[in-house]
């Protein structure tokens, strides 16, 4: 299972595989100057050049899309989290300035790093980006150290939901006997069920749950079937590793090869436009009596 969005919109991962510096929004408006240091006392310009102010209900907006969609990853204040990068370092985030530069990742994902594709608005995509930039980027963020309570909802509505949804794969007596032992934090555990795999290569939920490797088959324009565990997969190439630990590359043309994708998280991934967000409280806060 993963994670819900907005209401009943669509939804996903927000794992945008971002790297760089980020221009931070001043909340205030105020030119990001400060003495600088040394002699004379003068100005010099911030990392982060002030934006002007964005409208706050678009901003509590965009708050409420990316803490749904988007925090399991990337974490609540966006400085990373399950196998989600920092998005205040972002260079992506860094240039865009109202939704103009992460829309297309957001749009299309990005498969080789666990991305999936999201259904947003433009202007979804534009209040989350506002909330991005309003983020402080100060070294003292009070709001970071603020723990989020994630156990909110109904134990018994999601015993309910499990047993309609998530029994067919899952079992409490089975791989998901103490559940919550192995996972003590509430937080990690409910983004552990809602991406098993971790948001990404690496994400800490990878290492508590046992999560099969995504695979593929590319079959070559003479016939002959490669398969073996996923490395990377984009319009230009597909990597893989076969049997025997060889990593083989093949470049893509014109729809050729063919190239098959196995992910073994596909009904996870099916889950997520459904969800709500009563739905995945009443879940975690069920599995949290699993210890």
């Amino acid at each position: 299972m993963l994670h819900g969005n907005h209401g009943r919109s669509s939804a996903a991962a927000f794992s945008l595989v971002l790297c760089g510096s980020l221009y931070a929004q001043n909340p205030a408006g105020i030119p990001a100057q400060a003495p600088a240091a040394g002699r004379g006392g003068g100005m010099i310009r911030s990392a982060y050049p002030p934006r002007p102010p964005a409208d706050p209900a678009a901003v509590e907006r965009g708050k409420g899309l990316y803490t749904v969609n988007c925090a399991f990853c990337h974490g609540s204040d966006a400085r990373g989290g399950e196998g989600g990068p920092n998005l205040l370092r972002s260079q992506l985030v860094l240039d865009d300035m109202k939704g103009e530069g992460i829309g297309p990742v957001v749009l299309n994902g990005r498969p080789d790093g666990g991305m999936p594709k999201f259904d947003f608005t433009a202007a979804q995509i534009s209040e989350i980006a506002a909330f991005l930039h309003g983020i402080p980027v100060g070294g003292r963020d009070a709001a970071r150290q603020t723990p989020i309570n994630v156990v909110v909802g109904d134990a018994y509505a999601g015993k309910t939901y499990f047993s309609a949804k998530c029994a067919s794969c899952h079992s409490v007596s089975g791989d998901l006997k103490g559940i919550a032992s192995r996972i003590d934090d509430p937080k990690t555990l409910q983004q552990t069920w809602m991406m098993p795999n971790g948001g990404g290569r690496g994400g800490r939920g990878a290492s508590t749950v046992n999560v099969p490797l995504t695979t593929v088959t590319v079959t070559l324009t003479s016939g002959q079937k490669m398969e073996g565990r996923l490395v990377r997969v984009d319009d230009f190439l597909v990597t893989l590793t076969d049997a025997e630990g060889r990593v083989r590359s093949f470049p893509r043309k014109g729809g050729q090869p063919q190239v098959v994708i196995h992910e073994p998280m596909q009904p996870h991934l099916d889950l997520l436009p459904v969800y709500t967000d009563k739905e995945i409280h009443d879940v975690t806060a069920y599995l949290v009596t699993l210890k």
